[in-house]
This record gives C-alpha cells, structure tokens and sequence, in this order.
C-alpha cells in the first residue's frame, strides 16, 4: 500500500511534529491504520464527528492516504507516551478558512488531551497560514467538545444543522469561530509548543 503513495506527499506528510507539554502530534502513517481504525471504530466519537461507523482499516487506510495527498491539510495523529490516541487537525473544507476538528478514543477523554492538541494546531495553523479565523462546530448535545473550543477562545457565532453519516440524518451543532486577534491575546497558553 505505501508503494500507491507518491514520494513526494511522503516527504510532505512526515515535514512536522509538534510536542505539548504531555502529547507529540504528527502526521499519520499508514502504520498507523491499525491503531487509528481502532480508536474510531466506536458509536460514541462517531454520532459526534463526521465519521462513519463502523469505521474499518479501510476507512483510515482512505483517510491517511487523502491526508498524504493534500499537503496543505493540517492533519496530525495525537500520540500520548507513545501510544495514538486520536486524532486533531485544520481542514480546508472551504478555501480560505480552515475548520478545526478533533476526536480522542474513549478511553482519552475528561483528561485536557483534546484542548491540549487542539491549542497546538491552533498555533501551527495561524502561524503557517494568512487567515483571519478559524472555524469549528460541537454537537449541541456535545458539551465536553464546546468546552474544548471556548478553552481554546472560540466565541459562539451560531447554530446550523450538519449531516452526520453515523445517525443517517442532519442534527443541529453549535458555530464557533476563533479570530486571529483573539487566538494572538491567548497565544501564550500556559505550556509551549515545540516544533521538529
């Protein structure tokens, strides 16, 4: 499988690692199918994401690929003493605001991981990109994921539905858009990130 990528996306995806304070984010390898497709193959992190469920090896073999090939993703797998834990990134659904997105396996949340990883991105991708703001949305039945996101300074901006393939239908989520001038008042988050 890893002979079907093109060596330059490889140099590409493994350019940059970021380390936290407890965590070392990068991108994802297709040895990392196997762990990634067992971390998000449960019901509970899907009716939350985007993500399908089940979700299979082939589902995160697709994944890790589209990642590989879109060098311009702010895509990192979130590893804690080593082991993946989940997933955090700043997608480019639309093309000049990236939206942040992340997922932790069950086992890894209530523990600060995910606003952790998410400040890291927060600052790598306002750093490396001319944009105004980021956008981001919870599940309005999702409280713990709009803490994350008013953690990181997000300010409510609204309420949309968006279509969620592992319930089969749209439910209604919380907007949130964290500006450059907010995300430069809070830059200094109390722990540093360490780029390689």
């Amino acid at each position: 499988m890893l002979q079907d990528i093109p060596p330059t996306a490889l140099r590409e995806a493994g350019r940059c690692i970021l380390d936290t304070e407890r965590l070392t984010l990068r991108r994802p390898t297709l040895a990392d199918v196997n762990a990634i497709a067992r971390l998000a193959d449960n019901r509970r992190i899907a009716v939350n994401t985007r993500l399908p469920h089940p979700y299979s090896q082939n589902h995160a073999v697709e994944f890790v690929r589209h990642v590989a090939s879109q060098p311009r993703e702010v895509v990192f797998l979130v590893e804690h003493n080593h082991t993946p834990i989940g997933m955090v990134g700043a997608g480019w659904r639309e093309a000049e605001t990236p939206e942040l997105g992340y997922w932790l396996g069950v086992d890894h949340w209530g523990q600060g991981f995910a606003t952790e990883a998410a400040r890291a991105v927060l600052d790598f991708t306002f750093e490396e990109f001319d944009i105004a703001f980021v956008r981001s949305f919870a599940r309005v039945t999702n409280p713990a994921s709009r803490n994350v996101l008013e953690k990181c300074g997000f300010q409510w901006s609204g309420v949309e539905l968006h279509r969620f393939e592992s319930i089969g239908s749209s439910a209604p989520v919380d907007c949130f858009r964290l500006t450059r001038g907010v995300w430069a008042s809070l830059k200094n988050w109390g722990s540093s990130t360490r780029r390689k």
